[in-house]
């Protein structure tokens, strides 16, 4: 069933406008109940039984439920190419983990038997003609899921004309953006509150049944019930809800590896040679003054913060070991989505033809014959398209600059600070940095918030013809803006800050101001801070958002609908009633775009916050039940779409995947001391012995100090401020250690996309299977045919080997 509702208001008005605005009103109002009757006759027209709730004259929400009949469900399940029930057989286990500890003999407290489970088919398309090969076409109230009567019906709703043709005045969804409805959805299937006494988990409601065992917290260690998910809300859903879940998982030894290689360096610490010297130095090294009103101080002063906390061997295998991590996760991701695709019958489902989105009709100035089916359709030229398109380029072009200019805002922002708290004797470094990134992050959420509304208009304004078009051009505009977003600070610490600041007497400026030069305890370590505060606080306050501002607009939903019930009869609300106070499903597009980021901050700087991967999975399991309730409990019932993969979020994933590859190698090679302390073992002391004499410089003579003659700073400078031959050889250390890390570890994912095919070998058996069990239930109709032809022309019998005849 299809539940759709209106609202009728009058607006009241004063002076002398009264009467032009009720005259206007009142044509709209007429208008729209034209549209309305004609849409509802033509529905009646098309074959859909229709059931009106009475209403009386004060009532001002009408209900109007439809549902398909039999024969209309048998002649669009043959058009849509439904999938049709052949044979029954076990559902299949996809879980990896549960077989692994299985074959260990380990408990596996994550499973969970989950009552009423869909039974698996071996399926082909329907074919009216074939319906007693078909098991259960017997039952004409049970053969179709309430899935597929919902995508039938909606595509009844589509479909259907309420004004001209050429004017594309077609469809449900353009009556809605018009306002002539103010609502279309299937009606949930019952509460999901289980009843108070005592009941058998078989006797429960699907929705009861995700409730029970999917979206309350107390199961956020079991595996989530996909088949469930999938039958009540389609494939589309259940895709996203399998790959969060697959993602997940992963995250596991992720999570792992990288607590223990942050673990191993706090352990390293009392036994690391350079950090020893720098926390047993006291007042040996003078450091040269971080910023123009500073005073000099000691190196010993940043023992309790020293960089080598991230900084050491281990986080150079954890980005190997992440990078390897990321492709092998993709890769068997193909391999998962292809076999849940296959066991949900939509492995070769495809989109037809689309139809013009409801927008794109109402606004396109002209019409010309699709030549795909030859009707007139609404039609924007290309050469308009374009334009606007490289119009929005420069719009977004713009907004990056202004992101730009909100980086350089938080620089200066930090510089001061910095000032201030070294002028005041504080730790300086570490403040201004977090006190910076808490700034950066409310700024990032702001832009974040203004800029998808941006996107959105300048994608409606593109005129994009269908809604494939459209979301696809919608998400390349967000990420892009996003990713420069949360990711420009971070790019900013780890590869420009400290770059280029020059030495004592000639520092770099800019705007006036001196550069900003990396904190007492190096790059690396404010840019681990950066990190945490971003990533963590981004997750946090996402969840408190996905928790809270649902029950805010359920609240203003039911506070709006206060005033309609009491002017109602008084009776218990009925489902398509409660199902409106629900409120509507926003779609999958944010759900992935925070999980795509996320997983952007765990492999492009993994060097430099190995604990990532564990906030992400700490983030995940609550993420799942979050959005499970907000589906299950909060959501008006969305139609259910068929899918058979991620769409272009996996290649905005394998992009990500590659560019992590490549800042990781960069920042090992020129934001950590790993290569510098390699090249000191190489050529000078295997222990590390002056490891921290030997990265600092002198200061120039002639360099003012006010009670010193000379300080250090961190370079590879002589006494006059040139680079030494050490600098380099550095210089050359690093850049080939890049290409060699590259190459390596690029070599190295192409071997694992070789070795690991897209589609497991079981599958492929399965399909070949599926496919034969089709044949023979098409093989009596074409031996009729082949015998009719035979009768009709001899000659054609005689053309026929004798074993196919």
């Amino acid at each position: 069933e299809v539940k759709t509702s209106r609202k009728r208001r009058s607006r009241g008005m004063s002076g002398s406008e009264v009467e032009t605005g009720q005259s206007r009103s009142e044509k709209k109002r007429a208008y729209q109940a034209s549209l309305r009757e004609k849409f509802i006759h033509n529905l009646e027209s098309a074959g859909l039984q229709m059931e009106k709730e009475a209403a009386s004259a004060k009532k001002t929400i009408h209900y109007l439920k439809l549902s398909a009949p039999w024969d209309m469900m048998v002649y669009y399940a043959e058009e849509l190419c439904l999938r049709a029930p052949l044979q029954a057989q076990p559902n299949p286990d996809f879980n990896t983990s549960a077989r692994v500890l299985q074959k260990l003999h380990v408990p596996n407290v994550m499973s969970q038997s989950v009552p009423n489970r869909p039974v698996d088919y071996y399926t082909c398309a329907f074919r009216k003609s074939k319906m007693e090969k078909f098991l259960g076409s017997e039952n004409h109230d049970t053969y179709f899921t309430n899935t597929q009567r919902h995508r039938v019906v909606y595509e009844i709703l589509a479909r259907t004309v309420y004004g001209k043709r050429k004017r594309a005045e077609v469809g449900v969804a353009r009556l809605l953006s018009e306002g002539v409805f103010t609502a279309a959805y299937p009606l949930h299937e019952g509460p999901f509150e289980a009843a108070d006494h005592e009941v058998s988990p078989e006797v429960l409601n699907p929705r009861q049944v995700l409730f029970q065992y999917w979206a309350r917290w107390t199961k956020w260690y079991k595996y989530q019930p996909l088949d469930h998910i999938r039958e009540y809300f389609g494939e589309k859903i259940a895709i996203y809800f399998a790959w969060l879940g697959f993602y997940t998982t992963w995250l596991v030894p992720a999570a792992l590896v990288g607590t223990f290689v942050f673990i191993s360096g706090i352990i390293s610490m009392g036994s690391n040679t350079p950090a020893k010297e720098i926390c047993n130095s006291g007042g040996r090294y003078l450091m040269c003054p971080l910023c123009e009103t500073c005073s000099p101080w000691n190196l010993s002063d940043i023992c309790p913060m020293v960089g080598y906390l991230f900084d050491h061997p281990g986080t150079v295998f954890f980005s190997v070991f992440m990078s390897f991590w990321a492709v092998t996760f993709l890769e068997y991701w193909k391999r998962k989505n292809a076999t849940l695709a296959h066991h949900w019958d939509c492995m070769d489902f495809q989109e037809v033809e689309e139809r013009p989105r409801p927008e794109f009709a109402a606004m396109a100035p002209a019409m010309e014959h699709n030549p795909v089916t030859g009707v007139k359709e609404p039609y924007f030229p290309e050469k308009a398209r374009i334009s606007r398109m490289l119009t929005g380029s420069m719009v977004i072009v713009i907004m990056l600059c202004v992101v730009m200019i909100f980086l350089v805002t938080v620089i200066i922002y930090r510089s001061i600070v910095s000032v201030m708290m070294f002028e005041t004797g504080s730790s300086a470094g570490n403040i201004a940095n977090i006190s910076s990134s808490m700034v950066n992050l409310a700024l990032i959420l702001l832009m974040g918030q203004v800029y998808t509304a941006l996107a959105e208009q300048l994608t409606k304004w593109e005129m994009h013809r269908t809604q494939t078009q459209y979301e696809d051009a919608f998400t390349f505009k967000v990420f892009v803006f996003q990713f420069v977003n949360f990711y420009s600070s971070p790019f900013y610490v780890a590869f420009f800050k400290g770059r280029f600041v020059g030495y004592p007497g000639h520092y770099g400026t800019l705007f006036g101001m001196r550069n900003e030069d990396c904190g007492p305890g190096g790059c690396l370590i404010e840019l681990a801070e950066q990190l945490f505060v971003i990533m963590v606080g981004k997750q946090l306050i996402n969840n408190v958002q996905e928790f809270v501002i649902p029950k805010l607009k359920a609240w203003k939903q039911k506070k709006s609908m206060a005033s309609v019930k009491k002017s109602q009869e008084s009776h218990d609300p009925r489902r398509w009633e409660k199902d409106y106070e629900l409120i509507e499903c926003e779609g999958l597009f944010e759900e992935y775009l925070e999980i795509v980021l996320q997983f952007g901050f765990i492999t492009i700087f993994v060097a430099a916050f190995p604990l990532a991967p564990l906030f992400a999975l700490l983030n995940n399991w609550a993420e799942v039940r979050l959005d499970a309730h907000k589906f299950v409990c909060e959501y008006r019932r969305p139609v259910a779409e068929r899918a058979q993969n991620i769409g272009v979020w996996f290649i905005i994933l394998e992009a990500l995947s590659h560019l992590s590859v490549i800042v990781n190698a960069f920042l090992i090679a020129f934001t950590s001391d790993f290569l510098p302390r390699l090249l000191y073992q190489y050529r000078y002391n295997q222990e590390l012995h002056g490891y921290v004499n030997f990265t600092l410089a002198y200061s120039p003579p002639g360099y003012n100090l006010t009670s010193h003659t000379v300080c250090r700073y961190k370079a590879f400078r002589d006494e006059n401020g040139n680079y030494t031959l050490v600098y380099w050889e550095l210089l050359a250390v690093r850049l080939s250690f890049i290409i060699a890390f590259e190459h390596v570890v690029f070599f190295v994912l192409r071997v694992i996309d070789w070795m690991v095919p897209d589609v497991p070998e079981s599958l492929e058996i399965k399909v070949k299977r599926e496919r034969y069990l089709a044949k023979q239930a098409l093989a009596d109709n074409q031996e009729a045919l082949l015998v009719k032809d035979s009768g009709l022309n001899p000659t054609y019998h005689h053309c026929v080997p004798e074993q196919d005849t």
